[in-house]
């Protein structure tokens, strides 16, 4: 089943999930801990479906090239109990921003329900389920889904589109293929219960050019970063449980290897401004690398009572730096970190042309030190409520707000804008101002991850030729 699906939704994405490589090519320990967090990532793995728990009665297949299993075109359609399963391949924009050879695939504002599926994919460009344009559903509960072929997401949004999933489990094992996938034109994802699981190289288990939130689920990458988020988007955690093993690169424009990458690609494929990445309860495990790296773009990351730990002694808790994205000597992060009742150990690196605002509330409590190799970007720490900052090295802050025992400096020095600031001191100082230039991904030109310039296509189509690589 194909459709003629030239959809003038005029937006569009692009053929690669960020932190990945080029479609169709396809220890000491540092814990932050809270003990009211009371989810495990071994509970939530136990919630793991396997295809045998699924009772499919029918089995609906298609093994041709571009063509769907399951097409749902403007209308209202339900399954339930049926196995799917897609072979054949497709190739760039086509099945990556419009749904191509995708397994199950709807748009024009159609809504498709599923429950109890099994849903199989072995093509390059062959997407599990995929929600295409504005005003477009996709409802699939209790089921299972696996991708194995290059470029293949479990879950894939574009165009605005609207993705509910409850109690799914999804695994991918190529290239560029994250579970929880979206790309140029974003859409709504929203993730309740679950297991998902990448081994790819340039999968993470999210790759946000939209707005995700995930819920009470477990999420496991084992050679990506686990969460990507590019440009104006965001991604939510609550009781959620990640796990990230970021060990792989596809390129040499970044040194770092990390769990959660923040970043604008300027490939087109994210409007640019703001990002956003929030984590309520859950706990996150970082087995190489440093946790957070945020690199040309604004982003605003808030923790609350998360159980954070970097087992990598190398690594730190925070970079904010440039890399290989933008233009360079104004491609640093900008970073706005709000904490609340949360414990954060490890160091934070800001370099010269970042920026971080640390606001830490509600008896949260930072243990590190932030740029220990001397003074850099610019960067304020503001204690509230009964938060305390122990230092684990000398640290360099540009200004400090702080009651008379917030700061224990540990027998080290905290130099505020080149002062030794004195313990047990009040100090009152002001955040730095972080600006945005918010855009549409579809301005007439964007420098792509190679340095180079995209032209807006015309009429909400693709553009053509070989889309920009993604990062690591």
């Amino acid at each position: 089943m194909k459709l003629n699906k030239k959809i003038t939704i005029p937006i569009i994405a692009i053929c690669l999930v960020g932190a990945t490589t080029a479609c169709g090519t396809k220890t000491a320990t540092t814990t932050t801990t809270n003990e009211t967090t009371t989810s495990t990532a071994s509970t939530f793995s136990q919630n793991k479906l396997s295809r045998q728990d699924i009772n499919t009665t029918k089995t609906l297949k298609n093994s041709s090239d571009g063509e769907h299993v399951i097409a749902v075109d403007g209308t209202t359609e339900n399954y339930s109990n049926t196995e799917v399963i897609k072979t054949g391949d497709s190739d760039g924009d086509e099945a990556d921003f419009y749904g191509e050879n995708a397994a199950i695939f709807a748009t024009n504002k159609g809504t498709l329900d599923m429950s109890e599926m099994v849903v199989d994919t072995n093509g390059t460009h062959a997407n599990g389920v995929f929600s295409y344009g504005d005003g477009t559903t996709v409802n699939i509960s209790n089921s299972y889904i696996t991708t194995s072929g290059n470029c293949s997401g479990a879950l894939m949004t574009t165009g605005g589109g609207t993705m509910n999933a409850t109690n799914v489990t999804a695994e991918t094992t190529g290239n560029s293929s994250a579970t929880i996938r979206s790309d140029r034109g974003g859409g709504t994802v929203t993730v309740n219960g679950g297991n998902y699981k990448t081994s790819g190289k340039g999968s993470p288990t999210i790759y946000s050019t939209a707005d995700i939130t995930v819920n009470d689920s477990y999420l496991e990458s084992t050679a990506s970063q686990g969460v990507v988020v590019e440009g104006k988007n965001s991604v939510t955690l609550n009781n959620t449980n990640l796990m990230a093993n970021n060990n792989t690169k596809n390129s040499n424009k970044s040194d770092y290897y990390q769990a959660v990458m923040i970043y604008q690609s300027m490939s087109g494929d994210a409007s640019e401004g703001t990002s956003s990445f929030a984590m309520n309860g859950g706990s996150l495990t970082n087995v190489n690398g440093d946790v957070f790296f945020v690199n040309n773009t604004t982003s605003n990351i808030t923790l609350s009572n998360a159980n954070i730990t970097n087992n990598d002694a190398n690594g730190v808790f925070l970079r904010a730096a440039a890399a290989g994205w933008g233009t360079s000597g104004s491609n640093g992060g900008k970073v706005n970190l709000n904490a609340s009742s949360q414990a954060i150990n490890g160091n934070m690196i800001v370099d010269s042309i970042s920026t971080l605002n640390l606001y830490l509330n509600d008896n949260s409590t930072f243990t590190g030190a932030i740029n220990p190799d001397g003074q850099s970007g610019n960067v304020y720490v503001e204690l509230k409520n009964g938060s305390t900052w122990t230092l684990t090295a000398d640290s360099y802050v540009s200004s400090l707000t702080c009651d008379v025992n917030s700061i224990n400096l540990n027998g080290h020095t905290l130099y505020v804008n080149g002062v030794a600031y004195n313990e047990n001191t009040i100090s009152t100082g002001n955040a730095i101002e972080i600006k945005t230039s918010d855009s549409k991904s579809s301005d007439a030109k964007k420098s792509d991850a190679k340095g180079g310039s995209q032209e807006k296509p015309s009429d909400g189509q693709s553009s053509k030729g070989t889309p920009p690589k993604k990062p690591e």
